[in-house]
């Protein structure tokens, strides 16, 4: 019966951890930009539309 490799086993649970926390990274920025651009757009609007108001 063959050894099993410990080492190799190791090495890609390593990987696919190093994979998994860089697609998290990549999700949570991509979360932060897009409402981050949402945002500017409706504060932009919004000061707008209550200056045209009358006081």
């Amino acid at each position: 019966m063959a050894k099993t490799n410990f080492q190799y086993e190791k090495r890609q649970k390593e990987l696919e951890k190093k994979r998994k926390t860089e697609e998290k990274a990549k999700r949570k920025l991509e979360k932060q930009n897009a409402p981050a651009t949402e945002t500017e757009d409706t504060e932009s609007v919004a000061p707008t539309s209550i200056d045209d108001t009358p006081t």
